[in-house]
């Protein structure tokens, strides 16, 4: 096995093991960071503007960019670009795949100068695609329109920091994980800072994001230099490689951009439901997007390259043991996140949000929506486990199938649930096709003999249901206990929730320990590379 962290040499799975658990980490620790920024952005966001119209329409402007972003960032692009850019890195050398990552890049941005000038000529008719429900709003339609032609800029670069993000992890540097980061610290200090000199807190958002574009550029270029790989921009041309990537990104594309389709979806059919309905679906997704950042996004960003690697090499026993313990920690991990998210939904957002112009009828809206996300979240996190062990293999058209599939089934349950559930349906949806996805995604990956689950995988997806299902009992019992605090004002309110989150958190690690689920002895060997007898 390969080791992740840009080694060359032969080492025993152990050591592979050991690497994935540390990149993986370095990954979701700066995930986590994020999280935690954006957080406080959002604590922001919710006390300025609420979930009124500047909010829906604000949430609509940011949500067009990062459509893109995920579908190159987390999706096609890093599918089709990594494992070619490992190949030629482990068969010609550091200066053929520079030379590849060059070539690439004056390709990318050619075609993203011309459509980002397309897109902002032709916005008012995408916006008309993106919120037909806003055209009963001249008001709120002009002012989504006016947002995202600020925002969308930001399209331009972050497509950009993905393909230098490919370049780092392919060699075993992940300084693009910090990029979100930026970003939250960029919108936060634009509404400290030109709220007031601006028409709306919505435009200072704006704003932010076009700035954050600039800043998360400007910081990959500078580990670029500093890892010996700086990228010059050269004529562009369609080299064979390249042709290659185009190839391989366009099922990719097409299928990340089908799993967007489904959020996509869910602001088409929301903005025909109550005002704030877009806003709720978006605080919602914010709580449940933490594991889903934290650990699916950190483990399939750690995982691409090593499965590349491992495919390249021929070491298919050494990629399916690496599989399943990419499993075993998305598990380990999101099932006690959603036991959460489902015990507590009220006083997570009420804890994080219900201030200035966050009501707590807000709260009660917002905490349905998450509850009804909460029940996919496992399931987000392995569709970003198990699409490496595709694109490692240069397989981009079994997930599109897989998620052509998953789209269908969740825009009927749209339709069927949005009328009695309105905006929770739209996330209860989203969480069915999802468990749908991941559950076609393995079994394909299991036909294929690629993923061969193990009894070690077996046993620690059932301590986790166990220690996650006392650990959730424990919350409802302390959260009765705490409800005093709800109404004595923000502080005691974040108190409590404080209290919630960390009495959770050493529920599950006690657990963990009894059942031998995580025992530290276990972390600490993976993280020197040594196996373990679990």
């Amino acid at each position: 096995m390969t080791a992740i962290m840009g080694e060359t040499a032969k080492s025993s799975p152990a050591r592979g093991q050991g690497g994935l658990l540390r990149a993986a980490m370095t990954v979701g620790g700066f995930t986590l960071i994020s999280r935690l920024t954006g957080f406080t952005r959002d604590i922001l966001i919710a006390a300025l503007l609420g979930a009124g119209p500047v909010a829906d329409a604000f949430f609509v402007a940011f949500k067009l960019p990062n459509f893109f972003r995920r579908l190159f960032a987390e999706g096609a692009f890093n599918a089709a670009f990594v494992p070619r850019f490992s190949a030629h890195l482990k068969q010609d050398g550091r200066d053929s795949a520079h030379g590849f990552a060059e070539d690439t890049l004056a390709v990318l941005l050619s075609v993203l100068v011309l459509f980002v000038a397309l897109a902002q000529a032709a916005m008012p008719v995408l916006m008309l695609g993106l919120a037909p429900g806003f055209r009963d709003d001249p008001a709120t339609f002009d002012l989504a329109v006016e947002l995202t032609r600020i925002t969308f800029p930001y399209l331009l670069f972050i497509s950009l920091v993905s393909l230098m993000a490919g370049v780092l992890n392919g060699v075993g540097r992940f300084a693009a994980a910090a990029t979100p980061i930026l970003l939250n610290l960029c919108l936060i200090g634009a509404l400290l800072g030109l709220v007031g000199l601006v028409p709306t807190a919505g435009h200072a958002l704006a704003i932010g994001v076009f700035i954050a574009g600039v800043v998360q550029f400007a910081w990959l270029l500078v580990a670029l230099r500093r890892a010996g790989l700086p990228l010059h921009l050269p004529r562009p041309r369609l080299t064979p490689a390249v042709k290659r990537v185009l190839v391989i990104m366009g099922p990719a594309a097409l299928g990340a951009g089908v799993v967007q389709v489904n959020l996509v979806i869910d602001i088409i059919l929301a903005s025909f439901l109550q005002e704030g309905a877009i806003s709720y679906l978006f605080y919602a997704d914010r709580i449940s997007q933490l594991p889903i950042g934290v650990v699916g996004v950190a483990v399939g960003t750690a995982l691409l390259p090593l499965l590349s690697r491992q495919a390249a090499a021929g070491e298919d026993d050494d990629a399916r043991q690496s599989l399943n313990r990419a499993m075993e920690l998305g598990l380990l991990l999101s099932l006690p996140a959603m036991a959460a998210c489902l015990a507590i939904p009220g006083e997570l957002v009420a804890g994080l949000f219900q201030r200035g112009a966050f009501t707590p009828a807000d709260t009660d809206a917002t905490a349905m929506t998450l509850a009804a996300y909460a029940v996919g979240l496992p399931a987000y996190v392995m569709v970003k486990v198990l699409g490496p062990a595709f694109f490692a293999r240069s397989d981009t058209m079994t997930p599109l199938k897989v998620a052509i599939v998953a789209v269908m089934v969740n825009l009927a349950l749209n339709l069927a649930l949005m009328g009695p559930l309105q905006q929770v349906g739209l996330a209860l949806a989203t969480a069915i096709s999802s468990w749908l996805n991941a559950g076609l995604s393995a079994w394909l990956l299991h036909r294929r003999g690629w993923l061969r689950t193990d009894t070690r995988l077996r046993r620690a997806t059932a301590k986790a249901l166990l220690a996650s299902a006392i650990m959730a009992g424990v919350l409802v019992a302390a959260a009765l206990a705490l409800q005093p605090l709800a109404g004595q004002g923000e502080m005691l309110r974040a108190i409590g929730l404080a209290v919630l989150v960390l009495l959770g958190l050493l529920t599950y690690a006690v657990l963990a320990q009894i059942t031998g689920l995580a025992r530290l002895r276990d972390l600490r060997a993976l993280m020197r590379g040594r196996g373990t007898d679990a």
